[in-house]
């Protein structure tokens, strides 16, 4: 067996690549740039463009399953890029993937996808795509998304997973930018509300990843397919965010701004940024503000049944990770 996984050198990426590894899996990794731990683990790098990567591009010969993993994340940017990275190169991907005759392919996608600004509350995978976004990120991945599941055919079988608020050691973007924010007084609760959430522990991400894999080498029934990933554990949002700033023993957030306030301040720094043409994230947004509002927390029932799916680390065992690892580092 030979996978390849885009992004491998990224925080899901490489924790899927671990795990392969221990299934004594050869694996490639496919992304922009080379990643030293990669190297480390043995794995061949190739450096490519996803986004203007040609169909028979030599890195997916010989591959058995590709991991699609790779993205432009944020909350802020030129929609350009995003559409770039996370659309063109999930139809490049599907292009390649066709081309070399790999018939297995896994995509991360987001929960984010269907989300419009209202509060979702224990949904399904029923649950329709918004007429509207409020940044370029869920918009581009669910046009991807939607590639992704309309290929699936009798020669290339995909399923699309929905890891929500993925966190935990090793994280280069969640975390990082909670416990900054924290450390200088600059998160507030947006509302009054304990809106609840839901996330995933990394280690929990990357085992549905592998386990739809499995699914699918063993002819499952569940290609064209979209699954929520989560702990299966929703609390209120802020609990979470104070939970992980105690374990850098950073104090929690307790001052308030009303969500109509928090929305305003938004719209108004995106339109200031955009007409000074200022690459730098604002401080707020309205997708951060209407995210940070909401409930949104999903049914994860179809992952429990048809990928065996189980989240094995809680919350208070991630936690306890995450601790010491930012007691080590």
């Amino acid at each position: 067996m030979k996978a390849l996984v885009t992004g491998g050198g990224g925080f899901l990426g490489k924790a899927i690549v671990e795990r392969l590894l221990r299934r004594n899996i050869e694996v490639v990794s496919v992304s922009r740039s080379h990643h030293a731990p990669l190297a480390d683990l043995g794995v061949a790098q190739i450096c490519v463009d996803l986004g203007d990567m040609p169909p028979d591009h030599p890195a997916f010969a010989g591959c058995d399953i590709v991991f699609h993993v790779a993205a432009k994340a944020g909350v802020w940017g030129d929609y350009a890029e995003y559409h770039r990275a996370n659309v063109l190169g999930t139809i490049n991907v599907i292009a390649t993937c066709r081309h070399h005759g790999i018939d297995k392919l896994v995509y991360t996608s987001s929960p984010s996808v269907v989300f419009g600004g209202e509060p979702i509350e224990g949904a399904d995978e029923s649950l329709t795509y918004p007429q509207h976004f409020d940044a370029p990120y869920p918009e581009t991945k669910a046009i991807a998304e939607q590639q992704i599941l309309a290929a699936n055919d009798s020669t290339l079988a995909t399923v699309a997973l929905r890891p929500h608020l993925i966190w935990g050691p090793g994280d280069n973007h969640l975390v990082p930018r909670i416990i900054e924010r924290g450390r200088k007084r600059q998160l507030r609760r947006i509302g009054r509300q304990d809106n609840l959430v839901d996330c995933v522990y990394i280690d929990n991400a990357a085992d549905a990843h592998v386990l739809a894999a499995e699914k699918l080498i063993s002819g499952a029934d569940i290609g064209g397919r979209a699954y929520f990933i989560s702990q299966g554990d929703p609390r209120p949002l802020w609990d979470i965010v104070n939970a992980i700033l105690a374990c850098a023993d950073v104090a929690p957030i307790e001052r308030h701004v009303p969500v109509k306030a928090a929305y305003a301040i938004g719209w108004l720094l995106e339109k200031i940024y955009t007409i000074a043409g200022i690459q730098a994230e604002p401080r707020i947004t309205r997708f951060v503000a209407r995210e940070l509002s909401c409930a949104h927390w999903f049914d994860i029932s179809a992952a429990r049944r048809d990928l065996g799916y189980r989240p094995r680390i809680s919350m208070e065992q991630g936690l306890e990770k995450l601790r010491e690892h930012l007691r080590e580092n």
